[in-house]
Protein backbone atom coordinates (compact mmCIF):
# COMPACT_ATOMS: atom_id res chain seq x y z
CA UNK A 1 0.00 0.00 0.00
CA UNK A 2 1.09 3.40 -1.35
CA UNK A 3 1.25 6.40 1.65
CA UNK A 4 -1.36 8.26 -0.10
CA UNK A 5 -3.42 5.17 0.03
CA UNK A 6 -2.40 4.37 3.53
CA UNK A 7 -3.33 8.26 4.49
CA UNK A 8 -7.11 7.18 2.74
CA UNK A 9 -7.06 4.53 4.74
CA UNK A 10 -6.91 6.01 8.16
CA UNK A 11 -9.02 8.85 6.97
CA UNK A 12 -12.16 6.23 6.45
CA UNK A 13 -10.84 4.47 9.45
CA UNK A 14 -13.95 5.63 12.05
CA UNK A 15 -16.63 5.62 8.99
CA UNK A 16 -15.77 2.34 9.21
CA UNK A 17 -16.36 1.40 12.36
CA UNK A 18 -19.45 3.15 12.14
CA UNK A 19 -20.56 1.39 9.01
CA UNK A 20 -19.63 -2.08 10.74
CA UNK A 21 -21.40 -1.45 14.12
CA UNK A 22 -24.45 0.36 11.78
CA UNK A 23 -23.84 3.63 14.05
CA UNK A 24 -25.41 6.87 12.63
CA UNK A 25 -26.26 7.36 8.94
CA UNK A 26 -25.14 4.84 6.46
CA UNK A 27 -25.99 4.50 2.83
CA UNK A 28 -27.95 1.34 2.40
CA UNK A 29 -28.90 0.10 -1.37
CA UNK A 30 -31.35 -3.29 -1.65
CA UNK A 31 -30.60 -3.52 -5.09
CA UNK A 32 -27.03 -3.55 -5.10
CA UNK A 33 -26.94 -5.30 -1.56
CA UNK A 34 -28.66 -8.44 -3.65
CA UNK A 35 -26.52 -7.93 -6.31
CA UNK A 36 -23.50 -8.04 -4.55
CA UNK A 37 -24.57 -11.09 -2.20
CA UNK A 38 -25.01 -12.98 -5.24
CA UNK A 39 -21.97 -11.80 -6.98
CA UNK A 40 -20.09 -13.33 -4.03
CA UNK A 41 -21.65 -16.48 -3.97
CA UNK A 42 -20.74 -16.74 -7.56
CA UNK A 43 -17.05 -15.76 -6.68
CA UNK A 44 -16.97 -18.49 -3.75
CA UNK A 45 -18.93 -21.20 -6.39
CA UNK A 46 -16.14 -20.36 -9.25
CA UNK A 47 -12.92 -20.84 -7.14
CA UNK A 48 -14.27 -23.98 -6.21
CA UNK A 49 -14.79 -25.19 -8.98
CA UNK A 50 -11.51 -24.57 -10.40
CA UNK A 51 -9.58 -26.37 -7.41
CA UNK A 52 -12.12 -29.39 -8.20
CA UNK A 53 -11.47 -29.69 -11.48
CA UNK A 54 -7.66 -29.48 -11.01
CA UNK A 55 -8.08 -32.10 -8.09
CA UNK A 56 -10.17 -34.35 -10.32
CA UNK A 57 -6.70 -33.97 -13.03
CA UNK A 58 -4.31 -34.05 -10.49
CA UNK A 59 -6.24 -37.74 -9.11
CA UNK A 60 -6.28 -39.55 -12.73
CA UNK A 61 -2.68 -38.62 -13.07
CA UNK A 62 -1.39 -39.91 -9.59
CA UNK A 63 -3.52 -42.99 -9.61
CA UNK A 64 -1.81 -44.19 -12.80
CA UNK A 65 1.40 -42.58 -11.39
CA UNK A 66 0.53 -44.60 -7.70
CA UNK A 67 -0.46 -48.29 -10.26
CA UNK A 68 3.29 -48.28 -11.35
CA UNK A 69 5.20 -47.54 -8.50
CA UNK A 70 2.87 -50.57 -6.59
CA UNK A 71 3.78 -53.06 -9.65
CA UNK A 72 7.66 -51.66 -8.99
CA UNK A 73 7.27 -52.66 -5.36
CA UNK A 74 5.92 -56.03 -6.12
CA UNK A 75 8.86 -56.44 -8.74
CA UNK A 76 11.35 -55.91 -6.12
CA UNK A 77 9.97 -57.71 -3.35
CA UNK A 78 9.89 -60.52 -5.55
CA UNK A 79 13.82 -60.18 -7.09
CA UNK A 80 16.80 -62.07 -4.64
CA UNK A 81 19.48 -60.18 -3.61
CA UNK A 82 21.92 -61.56 -5.83
CA UNK A 83 25.23 -62.22 -4.00
CA UNK A 84 24.09 -62.23 -0.53
CA UNK A 85 24.73 -65.09 2.03
CA UNK A 86 21.53 -64.86 3.74
CA UNK A 87 19.60 -64.68 0.67
CA UNK A 88 18.29 -68.34 0.04
CA UNK A 89 17.62 -67.86 -3.53
CA UNK A 90 21.13 -66.26 -4.39
CA UNK A 91 22.12 -69.57 -6.11
CA UNK A 92 19.09 -69.23 -8.08
CA UNK A 93 19.23 -66.08 -11.51
CA UNK A 94 15.42 -64.99 -10.25
CA UNK A 95 13.12 -65.15 -7.39
CA UNK A 96 9.57 -65.36 -9.04
CA UNK A 97 10.14 -65.19 -12.67
CA UNK A 98 6.40 -65.35 -13.31
CA UNK A 99 5.06 -62.88 -10.62
CA UNK A 100 8.22 -60.27 -12.45
CA UNK A 101 7.40 -60.67 -15.56
CA UNK A 102 3.83 -60.31 -14.35
CA UNK A 103 4.68 -56.87 -13.35
CA UNK A 104 6.48 -55.76 -16.00
CA UNK A 105 3.87 -56.38 -18.05
CA UNK A 106 1.36 -54.41 -15.86
CA UNK A 107 3.41 -51.86 -15.86
CA UNK A 108 3.69 -51.53 -19.34
CA UNK A 109 -0.54 -52.00 -19.35
CA UNK A 110 -0.11 -48.47 -17.11
CA UNK A 111 2.20 -46.84 -19.39
CA UNK A 112 0.30 -47.21 -22.54
CA UNK A 113 -3.03 -45.76 -20.72
CA UNK A 114 -0.92 -42.97 -19.46
CA UNK A 115 0.00 -42.14 -23.24
CA UNK A 116 -4.22 -42.94 -24.51
CA UNK A 117 -5.39 -40.40 -21.71
CA UNK A 118 -3.34 -38.01 -21.74
CA UNK A 119 -5.08 -36.35 -24.58
CA UNK A 120 -8.28 -36.18 -22.83
CA UNK A 121 -6.17 -35.13 -19.52
CA UNK A 122 -5.28 -32.12 -21.39
CA UNK A 123 -8.70 -31.35 -22.78
CA UNK A 124 -9.70 -31.44 -19.08
CA UNK A 125 -6.91 -28.95 -17.77
CA UNK A 126 -7.63 -26.85 -21.38
CA UNK A 127 -11.76 -26.81 -21.85
CA UNK A 128 -11.96 -26.74 -18.04
CA UNK A 129 -9.24 -25.74 -15.60
CA UNK A 130 -8.15 -23.06 -18.09
CA UNK A 131 -11.69 -21.48 -18.57
CA UNK A 132 -12.26 -21.52 -14.93
CA UNK A 133 -9.40 -19.76 -14.26
CA UNK A 134 -10.10 -17.34 -16.63
CA UNK A 135 -13.23 -16.25 -15.32
CA UNK A 136 -11.57 -15.92 -11.93
CA UNK A 137 -9.57 -12.94 -13.37
CA UNK A 138 -12.73 -11.52 -14.37
CA UNK A 139 -14.03 -11.87 -11.03
CA UNK A 140 -10.97 -10.29 -9.45
CA UNK A 141 -11.75 -7.10 -12.11
CA UNK A 142 -15.35 -7.11 -10.74
CA UNK A 143 -14.17 -7.44 -7.17
CA UNK A 144 -12.21 -4.26 -7.50
CA UNK A 145 -15.00 -2.38 -8.82
CA UNK A 146 -17.58 -3.34 -5.75
CA UNK A 147 -14.29 -2.35 -2.91
CA UNK A 148 -14.16 1.07 -5.14
CA UNK A 149 -17.37 1.42 -4.43
CA UNK A 150 -16.94 0.54 -0.98
CA UNK A 151 -14.50 3.40 -0.64
CA UNK A 152 -16.95 5.86 -2.41
CA UNK A 153 -19.60 5.09 -0.30
CA UNK A 154 -17.45 5.96 3.12
CA UNK A 155 -16.26 8.93 1.64
CA UNK A 156 -19.93 10.27 0.73
CA UNK A 157 -21.07 9.29 4.21
CA UNK A 158 -18.60 10.77 5.96
CA UNK A 159 -18.50 13.92 3.92
CA UNK A 160 -22.27 14.14 4.80
CA UNK A 161 -22.48 13.62 7.90
CA UNK A 162 -19.61 16.69 8.41
CA UNK A 163 -21.72 19.00 6.57
CA UNK A 164 -24.84 18.03 8.49
CA UNK A 165 -22.71 18.72 11.90
CA UNK A 166 -22.19 21.60 10.76
CA UNK A 167 -25.16 22.64 9.00
CA UNK A 168 -26.78 21.84 12.20
CA UNK A 169 -25.08 24.36 13.96
CA UNK A 170 -26.74 27.58 15.30
CA UNK A 171 -24.14 30.07 15.60
CA UNK A 172 -22.00 30.18 13.15
CA UNK A 173 -18.30 31.71 12.57
CA UNK A 174 -16.56 32.75 9.48
CA UNK A 175 -14.58 29.53 9.60
CA UNK A 176 -17.71 27.56 10.30
CA UNK A 177 -18.76 29.11 6.95
CA UNK A 178 -15.34 28.06 4.92
CA UNK A 179 -15.75 24.78 6.11
CA UNK A 180 -19.28 24.27 5.54
CA UNK A 181 -18.33 25.99 2.15
CA UNK A 182 -15.80 23.03 1.85
CA UNK A 183 -17.66 20.71 2.84
CA UNK A 184 -20.84 21.12 0.59
CA UNK A 185 -18.77 20.72 -2.43
CA UNK A 186 -17.01 17.83 -0.58
CA UNK A 187 -20.28 15.96 -0.46
CA UNK A 188 -21.30 16.90 -4.31
CA UNK A 189 -18.04 15.61 -5.60
CA UNK A 190 -19.05 12.61 -2.87
CA UNK A 191 -22.00 12.16 -4.31
CA UNK A 192 -21.06 12.06 -8.23
CA UNK A 193 -18.84 9.58 -8.02
CA UNK A 194 -20.35 7.14 -5.34
CA UNK A 195 -23.43 7.10 -7.65
CA UNK A 196 -21.47 6.25 -10.70
CA UNK A 197 -19.92 2.99 -9.48
CA UNK A 198 -23.50 2.18 -7.43
CA UNK A 199 -25.19 2.69 -10.68
CA UNK A 200 -22.66 0.72 -12.70
CA UNK A 201 -22.38 -2.48 -10.88
CA UNK A 202 -26.38 -2.67 -10.26
CA UNK A 203 -26.65 -2.05 -14.13
CA UNK A 204 -23.85 -4.86 -15.18
CA UNK A 205 -23.61 -7.52 -12.38
CA UNK A 206 -26.95 -8.76 -13.32
CA UNK A 207 -25.69 -9.14 -16.99
CA UNK A 208 -22.67 -10.33 -15.55
CA UNK A 209 -24.32 -13.35 -13.84
CA UNK A 210 -26.51 -14.21 -17.03
CA UNK A 211 -23.36 -14.43 -19.05
CA UNK A 212 -21.72 -16.66 -16.59
CA UNK A 213 -24.48 -19.24 -17.00
CA UNK A 214 -24.02 -19.06 -20.54
CA UNK A 215 -20.63 -20.17 -20.02
CA UNK A 216 -20.87 -22.73 -16.84
CA UNK A 217 -23.07 -24.45 -19.38
CA UNK A 218 -20.72 -25.89 -22.00
CA UNK A 219 -17.75 -26.40 -19.21
CA UNK A 220 -20.26 -28.59 -17.50
CA UNK A 221 -21.21 -30.58 -20.67
CA UNK A 222 -17.61 -30.59 -21.72
CA UNK A 223 -16.28 -31.99 -18.01
CA UNK A 224 -19.10 -34.75 -18.27
CA UNK A 225 -18.34 -35.98 -22.42
CA UNK A 226 -14.51 -36.18 -20.98
CA UNK A 227 -15.00 -37.79 -17.93
CA UNK A 228 -17.10 -40.74 -19.36
CA UNK A 229 -14.15 -41.38 -22.21
CA UNK A 230 -11.93 -41.24 -19.20
CA UNK A 231 -13.64 -44.01 -17.35
CA UNK A 232 -14.65 -45.75 -20.71
CA UNK A 233 -10.76 -46.37 -21.77
CA UNK A 234 -9.72 -47.25 -18.00
CA UNK A 235 -12.72 -49.82 -17.93
CA UNK A 236 -12.14 -51.39 -21.71
CA UNK A 237 -8.22 -51.70 -21.40
CA UNK A 238 -8.35 -53.47 -17.94
CA UNK A 239 -11.10 -55.77 -18.53
CA UNK A 240 -9.57 -56.87 -21.89
CA UNK A 241 -5.72 -57.34 -19.55
CA UNK A 242 -4.98 -61.07 -19.68
CA UNK A 243 -1.91 -62.01 -17.68
CA UNK A 244 -1.76 -65.51 -17.06
CA UNK A 245 0.04 -64.90 -13.65
CA UNK A 246 -3.36 -64.22 -12.35
CA UNK A 247 -6.17 -66.65 -11.83
CA UNK A 248 -9.57 -65.10 -12.74
CA UNK A 249 -11.60 -67.84 -13.06
CA UNK A 250 -12.15 -67.91 -9.11
CA UNK A 251 -13.42 -65.85 -6.42
CA UNK A 252 -11.11 -63.15 -5.15
CA UNK A 253 -11.08 -64.70 -1.66
CA UNK A 254 -10.67 -68.56 -3.08
CA UNK A 255 -8.05 -67.54 -5.40
CA UNK A 256 -6.37 -65.61 -2.63
CA UNK A 257 -6.21 -68.79 -0.25
CA UNK A 258 -4.92 -71.13 -2.99
CA UNK A 259 -1.83 -68.72 -3.86
CA UNK A 260 -1.23 -68.17 0.00
CA UNK A 261 -1.10 -71.66 1.02
CA UNK A 262 -0.02 -72.62 4.61
CA UNK A 263 2.49 -69.58 4.07
CA UNK A 264 0.49 -67.76 7.28
CA UNK A 265 1.36 -71.06 9.43
CA UNK A 266 5.28 -71.15 8.52
CA UNK A 267 5.22 -67.60 9.23
CA UNK A 268 4.15 -68.27 12.76
CA UNK A 269 6.19 -70.61 13.31
CA UNK A 270 8.97 -68.54 13.06
CA UNK A 271 9.78 -67.75 16.66
CA UNK A 272 11.13 -64.36 15.86
CA UNK A 273 7.74 -63.24 14.71
CA UNK A 274 6.49 -63.68 18.49
CA UNK A 275 8.56 -61.22 19.97
CA UNK A 276 8.73 -60.34 23.55
CA UNK A 277 9.04 -56.51 24.88
CA UNK A 278 9.09 -58.31 28.69
CA UNK A 279 12.75 -60.40 29.37
CA UNK A 280 12.85 -62.34 32.26
CA UNK A 281 14.73 -61.75 35.71
CA UNK A 282 18.13 -60.64 35.58
CA UNK A 283 20.80 -62.27 37.71
CA UNK A 284 21.92 -60.53 41.12
CA UNK A 285 25.45 -58.89 40.37
CA UNK A 286 26.69 -60.67 43.33
CA UNK A 287 27.07 -64.35 44.00
CA UNK A 288 25.80 -63.87 47.83
CA UNK A 289 22.62 -63.07 49.06
CA UNK A 290 20.55 -60.61 48.89
CA UNK A 291 22.23 -58.86 51.68
CA UNK A 292 25.54 -58.64 49.87
CA UNK A 293 23.68 -56.89 47.14
CA UNK A 294 22.54 -54.41 48.91
CA UNK A 295 25.58 -53.31 50.67
CA UNK A 296 27.67 -50.77 49.39
CA UNK A 297 24.62 -48.91 48.02
CA UNK A 298 23.50 -45.50 48.78
CA UNK A 299 19.99 -45.18 50.48
CA UNK A 300 18.49 -43.63 47.49
CA UNK A 301 19.27 -46.36 45.51
CA UNK A 302 18.17 -48.87 47.89
CA UNK A 303 15.17 -46.94 47.96
CA UNK A 304 14.46 -47.02 44.38
CA UNK A 305 14.99 -50.31 43.71
CA UNK A 306 12.08 -51.06 46.62
CA UNK A 307 9.73 -48.35 44.72
CA UNK A 308 10.74 -50.45 41.35
CA UNK A 309 9.86 -53.74 43.31
CA UNK A 310 6.44 -52.16 44.99
CA UNK A 311 5.03 -51.13 41.61
CA UNK A 312 6.07 -54.84 39.27
CA UNK A 313 4.54 -56.69 42.74
CA UNK A 314 0.81 -57.60 43.14
CA UNK A 315 -0.94 -55.76 45.63
CA UNK A 316 -0.89 -57.23 49.26
CA UNK A 317 -4.32 -59.12 50.84
CA UNK A 318 -6.95 -57.40 52.81
CA UNK A 319 -6.10 -57.69 56.53
CA UNK A 320 -7.87 -56.65 59.37
CA UNK A 321 -5.32 -54.57 60.96
CA UNK A 322 -5.33 -52.31 57.49
CA UNK A 323 -8.76 -52.05 57.98
CA UNK A 324 -9.40 -51.24 61.40
CA UNK A 325 -6.72 -48.80 60.79
CA UNK A 326 -8.77 -46.96 58.03
CA UNK A 327 -11.85 -47.19 59.88
CA UNK A 328 -10.15 -45.19 62.74
CA UNK A 329 -8.45 -42.44 60.52
CA UNK A 330 -12.17 -42.13 58.55
CA UNK A 331 -13.53 -42.01 62.22
CA UNK A 332 -10.90 -38.85 62.99
CA UNK A 333 -11.64 -37.51 59.56
CA UNK A 334 -15.39 -37.46 60.20
CA UNK A 335 -15.07 -35.88 63.56
CA UNK A 336 -12.91 -33.21 62.35
CA UNK A 337 -15.43 -32.37 59.94
CA UNK A 338 -18.35 -32.50 62.47
CA UNK A 339 -16.10 -30.08 64.38
CA UNK A 340 -15.53 -27.53 61.27
CA UNK A 341 -19.36 -27.75 60.50
CA UNK A 342 -20.32 -26.99 64.19
CA UNK A 343 -18.13 -23.79 64.27
CA UNK A 344 -19.49 -22.54 60.73
CA UNK A 345 -23.17 -23.09 62.29
CA UNK A 346 -22.06 -20.82 65.45
CA UNK A 347 -21.05 -17.93 63.12
CA UNK A 348 -23.91 -18.08 61.24
CA UNK A 349 -26.32 -18.21 64.22
CA UNK A 350 -24.04 -15.25 65.35
CA UNK A 351 -25.12 -13.30 62.21
CA UNK A 352 -28.89 -13.64 62.91
CA UNK A 353 -31.77 -14.89 60.50
CA UNK A 354 -31.75 -14.93 57.11
CA UNK A 355 -33.06 -12.21 54.59
CA UNK A 356 -36.45 -12.75 53.45
CA UNK A 357 -36.61 -13.75 49.29
CA UNK A 358 -37.39 -11.06 47.07
CA UNK A 359 -40.36 -10.43 45.62
CA UNK A 360 -42.05 -12.93 42.92
CA UNK A 361 -41.82 -10.80 39.48
CA UNK A 362 -45.45 -9.99 38.39
CA UNK A 363 -46.74 -12.21 35.60
CA UNK A 364 -47.11 -10.56 32.22
CA UNK A 365 -50.37 -8.60 31.45
CA UNK A 366 -52.29 -8.49 28.29
CA UNK A 367 -52.43 -11.35 25.65
CA UNK A 368 -50.15 -12.12 22.95
CA UNK A 369 -48.20 -9.26 21.00
CA UNK A 370 -49.62 -9.68 17.65
CA UNK A 371 -46.68 -8.66 14.85
CA UNK A 372 -47.09 -5.54 12.93
CA UNK A 373 -48.63 -4.89 9.53
CA UNK A 374 -46.93 -3.16 6.16
CA UNK A 375 -48.60 -1.88 3.10
CA UNK A 376 -46.64 -2.14 -0.03
CA UNK A 377 -45.82 0.74 -1.82
CA UNK A 378 -44.38 -0.54 -4.75
CA UNK A 379 -44.68 -4.40 -6.53
CA UNK A 380 -41.61 -6.26 -5.58
CA UNK A 381 -40.25 -9.38 -7.42
CA UNK A 382 -38.10 -12.27 -5.77
CA UNK A 383 -34.77 -12.04 -6.57
CA UNK A 384 -33.29 -14.57 -5.29
CA UNK A 385 -34.01 -17.76 -2.87
CA UNK A 386 -36.02 -16.63 0.11
CA UNK A 387 -37.26 -12.77 -0.55
CA UNK A 388 -41.07 -12.47 -0.53
CA UNK A 389 -43.30 -11.23 -3.53
CA UNK A 390 -45.75 -8.98 -3.23
CA UNK A 391 -47.86 -5.94 -5.19
CA UNK A 392 -48.96 -2.75 -4.46
CA UNK A 393 -51.36 -2.63 -1.62
CA UNK A 394 -50.54 -5.78 0.25
CA UNK A 395 -50.74 -6.17 3.67
CA UNK A 396 -47.86 -7.72 5.15
CA UNK A 397 -47.15 -8.92 8.71
CA UNK A 398 -44.09 -7.91 9.36
CA UNK A 399 -41.93 -10.05 11.79
CA UNK A 400 -38.23 -9.04 11.95
CA UNK A 401 -38.03 -5.00 11.07
CA UNK A 402 -34.58 -3.71 10.99
CA UNK A 403 -33.47 -0.08 12.30
CA UNK A 404 -33.85 1.61 9.11
CA UNK A 405 -35.69 1.02 5.64
CA UNK A 406 -32.88 0.98 3.98
CA UNK A 407 -32.38 -2.71 5.12
CA UNK A 408 -33.73 -5.79 4.54
CA UNK A 409 -36.64 -6.85 6.68
CA UNK A 410 -39.07 -10.12 7.36
CA UNK A 411 -42.33 -10.91 6.84
CA UNK A 412 -45.44 -13.10 6.69
CA UNK A 413 -48.52 -12.88 3.08
CA UNK A 414 -50.39 -15.46 2.33
CA UNK A 415 -48.80 -18.40 4.35
CA UNK A 416 -45.16 -17.72 2.90
CA UNK A 417 -42.00 -15.82 4.77
CA UNK A 418 -39.44 -14.26 3.44
CA UNK A 419 -37.03 -10.71 3.06
CA UNK A 420 -38.37 -8.24 1.42
CA UNK A 421 -36.87 -4.45 1.35
CA UNK A 422 -37.94 -1.62 4.02
CA UNK A 423 -38.43 1.02 1.31
CA UNK A 424 -40.58 -0.88 -0.12
CA UNK A 425 -43.62 -0.91 2.47
CA UNK A 426 -45.17 1.58 4.87
CA UNK A 427 -45.83 0.51 7.98
CA UNK A 428 -49.67 0.69 9.49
Amino acid sequence: MSLKGFQKAATRAPQVFKARFNLGENTKDAVYIDAERRFQELETETKKLHDESKKYFEAINGMLNHQIEFSKAIQEIYMPISGRVSDPDSSRPEGNPEGIRACEEYESIVRELQATLAPELEMIEQRVIAPADELLTVIKAVRKTTVKRQHKQLDYDRHRTTYKKLQDKKEKSLKDEKAMYKAESEVEQATQEFNYFNDLLKDELPKLFTLEREFIRPLFQSFYYMQLNVFYTLHERMQNIDIGYFDLSQEIEAAFGKQRGDIQEQVEALSITHFKTAGGKKPTRFGGGGKLAIEGRSPSAVSRRKSNESLSSPPPPYSSSIASHLNGSSSSSMARANSTGSSWGAAAKAKGAAPPPPKPKPSRLGGVPTNPTATALYDYEAQAEGDLSFNTGDIIDVTVKGATENEWWSGRLRGREGQFPGNYVQLN
